[in-house]
């Protein structure tokens, strides 16, 4: 049995379970990664809050570049901008960059 879900009730399965895990933006990336990923592959995606939240994370740089600070060596050197776009490369090398709004990142967490 299957429910197909909107980004207003995918986003409410995730307010009343983990409210303080994704911005609203951040929820919306992640839909639309979702989304995209059905398309793509024809597999459906099952709607688990707890689940996507222990495999999928929203931070800004600083903190993913702290949190994986001994597989992502930042140019201390650079600006932020730049040390910003280092940790960037980082996730999307790893495959785990699921996207960005204006102050953080969607990411797999790995």
């Amino acid at each position: 049995m299957k429910t197909t879900v909107n980004f207003t009730e995918f986003r409410n399965h995730f307010y009343g379970i983990r409210p303080d895990n994704f911005s609203y933006d951040g929820l919306k990336i992640l839909f639309e990664y979702f989304e995209e990923y059905e398309e793509s592959t024809g597999d459906d995606i099952e709607l688990d809050v707890i689940g996507l939240c222990c495999d999928f994370a929203e931070s800004d740089w600083q903190t993913i570049a702290a949190d994986y600070d001994s597989s992502i060596e930042l140019d201390k050197t650079k600006n932020e901008d730049e040390q910003k776009v280092q940790v960037l490369d980082f996730l999307a090398d790893q495959g785990a960059l699921i996207g960005e709004t204006s102050d953080s990142i969607v990411y797999r967490q790995f």
